[in-house]
């Protein structure tokens, strides 16, 4: 439970180890067991309102043997601006009572294939799928027969009341917004 404690500070390998009075080793054995149970606390069905949106990074091959490209310094940028396959895609699905689905769907532009691959089993049949104009969610929700809205972010449109409730993606943005200050903290 003290390690445990260490992990929700975000603290380093090194800094949880020193805290603890134990080496890093056993600090970093720990970490990887935490970390592989996360990926059992998801919930089965997300529903209601659901919230989706993607977010992009900078590929990692941290820890690879061979690498695709040449190396970068720490941090390094794309070599290409706007989406690109220098950038790994990471769909977050919300319901508006918090449960949340997150899957690295691959490099570049989010395709219908990755939405039916990791958000459609997830997704409750009655749900109302909210958006912003991504081209590829409305073409996945007719493929599917899924109740969709769209807010237009492009053109200053937030927030939108509808007989459903209030449609926006300002959910699932914040927590976009908290997982990239949390990596700031390692990467800054």
């Amino acid at each position: 439970l003290d390690y445990l404690d260490t992990v929700l500070d975000s603290r380093t390998v090194r800094s949880a180890a020193k805290r603890l009075g134990v080496h890093s080793n056993t600090t970093f054995r720990w970490r990887h067991r935490f970390l592989d149970r996360v990926k059992d606390d998801r919930p089965e069905r997300l529903l209601g309102i659901v919230e989706a949106d993607e977010m992009f990074l900078l590929e990692s091959q941290k820890g690879s043997r061979k690498l695709d490209r040449g190396p970068r310094k720490r941090g390094g940028r794309a070599a290409l601006h706007g989406i690109s396959h220098h950038l790994d895609c990471i769909l977050v699905a919300r319901d508006r009572s918090g449960q949340t689905i997150d899957a690295v769907t691959g490099r570049g532009a989010l395709k219908v294939v990755q939405l039916v691959k990791h958000l459609l089993p997830k997704l409750d049949p009655q749900a109302l799928l909210v958006t912003d104009g991504n081209a590829a969610y409305p073409a996945f929700a007719r493929a599917h027969d899924i109740a969709h809205q769209a807010v237009n972010l492009s053109a200053g449109e937030r927030v939108r009341n509808g007989a459903e409730g209030a449609i926006h993606v300002q959910n699932v943005n914040a927590y976009h917004r908290r997982f990239k200050e949390w990596l700031a903290r390692f990467h800054g």
